[in-house]
């Protein structure tokens, strides 16, 4: 067997998510016949300086869509811009083949908002502060649109 440490962080490096996203990546193509990891990210950016102020992050693998992160400040929500980029994120998951889509939000994040345009909760695991959930959703995603 070959030596090595185990070693526990709260910062990994580049080359530690490299290393543990290569790794995955290749095991999957093993066990699927093909590599399909993307980012997908729709960004909301200040016109003037051009720094992205909020948007979402997520990723398309094997058929699903990842739905990781997700902020608006304070003065985009309510616009409909949420509701837009969370669009934006469905259609070119669809357009890459995925099927569906899965996410998680806490219960005083936006479980609401993702019901309002078709998430369904699958499950919630309590969390901190006390009376707070972890809410599970998913969603089926139209078919691929025009390429």
């Amino acid at each position: 067997m070959t030596q090595f440490d185990i070693v526990l962080t709260d910062t990994p490096t580049d080359a530690d998510h490299a290393a543990i996203d290569d790794g995955l990546a290749d095991f999957n193509a093993e066990q699927a016949g093909y590599r399909d990891w993307r980012e997908l990210a729709v960004l909301a950016r200040d016109p003037a300086t051009g720094q992205t102020i909020g948007g979402i992050l997520g990723r398309t693998s094997l058929g699903l869509l990842f739905v990781d992160l997700v902020y608006l400040p304070k003065a985009l929500r309510g616009q409909d811009i949420g509701s837009r980029m969370l669009g934006m994120v469905e259609q070119e998951a669809a357009r890459r083949g995925c099927r569906s889509g899965a996410l998680v939000t806490i219960s005083f994040q936006a479980p609401g908002f993702y019901q309002r345009h078709g998430w369904k909760e699958f499950g919630r695991v309590p969390c901190d502060p006390p009376g707070t959930f972890r809410v599970f959703m998913s969603k089926t995603l139209p078919g691929p649109g025009p390429t």
